[in-house]
């Protein structure tokens, strides 16, 4: 199945979910936010949230400093 993350293309399992994405990529999700199709995904919702074919992820992850 065929995802956009970052505005790259991606292959996944069908029935990956975001966190199960986000493992993938080795991606801490304490210190980032997830949009899936401009939406933003709450972290709590992370293992029950299924990608479908299509999906566009975007993820920002948070910096420091000053």
């Amino acid at each position: 199945m065929q995802i956009t993350v970052n505005g790259e293309k991606r292959e996944v399992r069908p029935g990956t979910t975001v966190a199960g994405l986000l493992k993938e990529l080795g991606i801490d999700y304490r210190y980032m936010a997830l949009e899936r199709n401009r939406i933003i995904v709450p972290k709590q919702e992370y293992e029950k949230v299924v990608l479908q074919e299509g999906d566009e992820i975007e993820v920002v992850r948070f910096v420091g400093g000053g």
